[in-house]
């Protein structure tokens, strides 16, 4: 897996790209701004690109700009956004921009390396990956004419889980259930969310995104 890593903290950047040598992860360019990261970009096509999502010259979307033009630009690079905080507006722009090989963490989840490894891993492979912080922080703006206010409290759950992006065995495991009930709880949750199967949707992205715009 090759990587760039932007963030305009050099001690941040540094400790980033030193947690991916130590897991034999090729870094080939950091950088500390948007400028710096859309030529490093095209000149290097890494896998996966690392980006704080507050950079210079203004510190407040630069970085969440400079991924979704990476996104269109470059699709066949996975983005994993890095926040300081739980912004639940930033997130959905980002997840709305495509369904795959995306996703967005807080900063203080990133320094055990073994999260940091996964989340790059599942992004290269495809997948998206969401902070748990985050889909708790959407959670608390759910309103009454909420879709997912036909979700049983287990229900919601297990989609919060799917939203981590767990597979129904891992969800099993977490709630202590078995992986048929899990399987039952999902199919559930489908039909609640009127997400028929289509050759062309991927239900289980389609769910975490009605999940966290609720």
């Amino acid at each position: 897996m090759r990587v760039v890593v932007a963030d305009d903290a050099l001690l941040v950047r540094q400790g980033i790209v030193h947690l991916l040598h130590s897991f034999h992860v090729e870094v080939v360019g950091e950088v500390g701004d948007a400028p710096a990261l859309y030529r490093v970009v095209g000149e290097s096509r890494p896998d996966v690109v690392v980006v704080d999502i507050r950079m210079p010259p203004t510190f407040t979307d630069e970085g969440l700009v400079a991924a979704l033009r990476i996104r269109e630009e470059h699709p066949g690079v996975g983005v994993l956004v890095l926040s300081q905080y739980v912004e639940g507006e930033f997130a959905l722009r980002l997840l709305g921009s495509q369904l795959s090989r995306v996703g967005y963490l807080l900063k203080d989840h990133v320094l055990s390396p073994a999260t940091l490894l996964d989340a790059l891993e599942r992004v290269h492979n495809g997948d998206v990956v969401v902070d748990p912080a985050i889909v708790a922080g959407l959670l608390d703006r759910q309103r009454r004419e909420d879709p997912l206010a036909a979700l049983t409290g287990r229900e919601r759950e297990v989609l919060a889980l799917l939203a981590e992006g767990l597979s129904n065995r891992a969800i099993a495991g977490r709630l202590y259930i078995a992986e048929r009930t899990v399987e039952a709880h999902v199919t559930q949750i489908f039909a609640k969310l009127r997400l028929d199967e289509q050759p062309d949707t991927h239900r289980r992205v389609l769910a975490v995104l009605a999940h966290l715009r609720g």
